[in-house]
């Protein structure tokens, strides 16, 4: 029971994913949670060690019986990365309740609930939280109603997390990924999007998961031993960026 565990929601694919595997070639032992049961049985299935658990983060009597369940299991817990998340890109007039109270419950109320629920065991490992929101969080956009409002508000949690778990020496951050190149996107974004996107990106392309896997897991490693209530944009520079980056770089040609 002395080798350091990460819980990590979402975890049967994409960045949850990439981050599960970026912990174990840390030597860290990893629970991957996820709602999706065939897909986290398959990705666990290929990284041995780690152990599966089926769970709706929204749901306050699953998530209590998952963190039970990793405890039983691992003893300890040291980290927990708060990724699991729903997006449903929709105008405003086709953003009907349901909708929008699915999107706050798993990509806030998840938030909560986990962090929540982990916290005793957190306070004995003086451990840490990563939650993972958006540059939609940061950036309004079209047809982000829902998911952009619920990212800004875990932007603002993670503050409020950070600021009232410092006295136990747990550090609460938060990482906000900008375009990440993902089967998803890819199959999601035309030619044309894309290209859009990295017309407005400093670094003229989309971040890698393993990119983003390494934001998150520096912030839960002893190397980010005095980092707490902050938000990293992991985003080539979108939201540092403004009108006439495309017009700027024809000028240097």
């Amino acid at each position: 029971m002395t080798q350091k565990t990460a819980i990590l929601t979402g975890a049967a694919r994409g960045i949850g994913l990439a981050t599960a595997k970026l912990f174990l070639d840390n030597q860290w032992q990893v629970a991957m949670i996820d709602r999706d049961e065939a897909e986290l049985h398959k990705a666990a299935g290929e990284l041995p060690g780690t152990l599966p658990v089926v769970c709706d983060v929204s749901d306050p009597a699953s998530v209590d019986a998952m963190i039970t369940g990793v405890l039983e299991r691992f003893g300890r817990i040291d980290a927990l990365v708060n990724n699991a998340g729903v997006a449903y890109f929709k105008p405003l007039e086709e953003t009907d309740f349901a909708c929008w109270r699915e999107t706050m419950s798993t990509n806030l109320d998840g938030i909560f609930l986990c962090s929540k629920s982990a916290l005793p065991a957190l306070k004995v490992s003086q451990g840490a939280i990563v939650n993972i929101a958006s540059i939609s969080g940061l950036r309004a956009s079209t047809l982000r109603v829902a998911y952009g409002t619920s990212k800004a508000a875990v932007i603002h949690l993670t503050k409020q997390f950070a600021i009232e778990l410092g006295d136990y020496g747990i550090r609460v951050n938060c990482v906000s990924p900008g375009p990440v190149k993902t089967k998803l996107a890819a199959a999601v974004h035309t030619p044309e999007i894309i290209k859009a996107y990295y017309d407005g990106i400093p670094l003229n392309r989309s971040a890698t998961e393993q990119e983003i896997a390494e934001a998150i897991y520096f912030l839960c490693s002893e190397k980010a031993a005095f980092i707490t209530g902050q938000m990293i944009a992991v985003d080539g520079g979108f939201d540092a960026s403004g009108i006439g980056l495309p017009a700027l770089r024809a000028y240097r040609q």
